[in-house]
């Protein structure tokens, strides 16, 4: 099964437009919230072959396209994006 590409377009800190790609989006009931983790389009991998992946989460907008980027706020959201992540590790690496 094949995964349509996503992308955003998100604005740094130094107000320059940058395309990701939306690896993965999920929910979370714990904490209310929608969050979305993303790698820049054409980033470099890292000498482990790895790209870094950015997190944020997210209110979708009322015609469920787009939607409000907001940086993650506690450590209680990065431990949950933290398993998310493990998780996605494990079914790739199963798939291989």
């Amino acid at each position: 099964m094949e995964q349509e590409q996503r992308h955003i377009t998100i604005v740094d800190e130094s107000g320059n437009e940058q395309l990701c790609e939306v690896l993965h989006t999920f929910e979370s009931e714990e904490f209310g919230k929608s969050y979305v983790l993303y790698s820049l389009v054409g980033a470099e991998e890292d000498a482990d072959g790895q790209v870094e992946i950015f997190a944020s989460s997210f209110t979708p907008s009322e015609n469920g396209e787009d939607g409000e980027l907001e940086p993650i706020e506690s450590e209680a959201e990065w431990d949950l994006i933290e398993d998310v992540l493990n998780a996605l590790e494990d079914e790739l690496d199963d798939e291989e």
